[in-house]
């Protein structure tokens, strides 16, 4: 079933980039922009089908938290990604506690946009698949698909940030790719991305095949295993 999504975004540009972002991802539609906080309210009051709502937390009318109350007591259960430039812990905090699912800093590339809105896929239709009564093994991975860091435990060194990038790149890639592409997309170097792709095939998040037609030994390629 196709995701309807509300772009909140007060600036231009950055809303039409959203929502461009947004339609190039397969399963989900733009269901409309909104440019302030009181523009999402009417929006929502007037259309009932939207499940998702990108949420920037700076509006011009208000903090964009501020329209989650409302929203709940109007007994919608849209959920939220928030897409801001806010880092502070509390407000991730607040925002939590607010009921957003996903957290999206600014800036970020496309990749990184379509890793989010595939985790939430993911985490859809895992709830579409559970039957109406749930156990709390099936609770903990439908959670898990939004809370769980890619790779889970590192070994000493690495980054869940880096790693992060590095699942985003994966999955965001049309074809399989060499750790010297993946580094180059990343902006860091052969080593490291192969590591953190080593470390995904490990895990059994990635697929590590040979590449072949090159003269010498065969390039190692990876790519994101569904």
């Amino acid at each position: 079933m196709t995701v309807r999504v509300l772009v909140v975004e007060d600036e231009e540009v950055a809303a039409e980039a959203h929502a461009a972002y947004t339609a190039r991802v397969e399963g989900f539609e733009v269901a409309g922009i909104a440019r302030s906080a009181a523009e999402a309210a009417r929006f929502l009051a007037a259309d009932d089908r939207v499940d998702l709502i990108l949420l920037d937390l700076h509006l011009p009318d208000g903090h964009g938290l501020g329209l989650l109350p409302k929203l709940r007591a109007s007994g919608r259960v849209a959920d939220v990604i928030a897409v801001t430039s806010a880092r502070d812990a509390e407000v991730v905090r607040h925002a939590v506690a607010h009921g957003v699912v996903l957290y999206l800093l600014k800036p970020f590339t496309f990749a990184m946009f379509r890793a989010k809105l595939l985790q939430y896929a993911d985490y859809r239709a895992r709830l579409a698949a559970t039957p109406g009564q749930v156990v709390q093994d099936e609770v903990d991975r439908q959670l898990g698909s939004l809370r769980a860091a890619p790779g889970g435990s590192l070994p000493k060194g690495m980054s869940p940030e880096t790693l992060r990038q590095v699942v985003e790149t994966l999955r965001a890639a049309e074809r399989p790719l060499s750790a010297s592409e993946a580094g180059e997309a990343l902006g860091a170097s052969r080593v490291t991305a192969r590591r953190y792709l080593e470390h995904l095939a490990e895990a059994g998040q990635a697929v590590r095949q040979p590449r072949y037609g090159g003269s010498g030994r065969p390039e190692m390629e990876y790519s994101w295993s569904d």
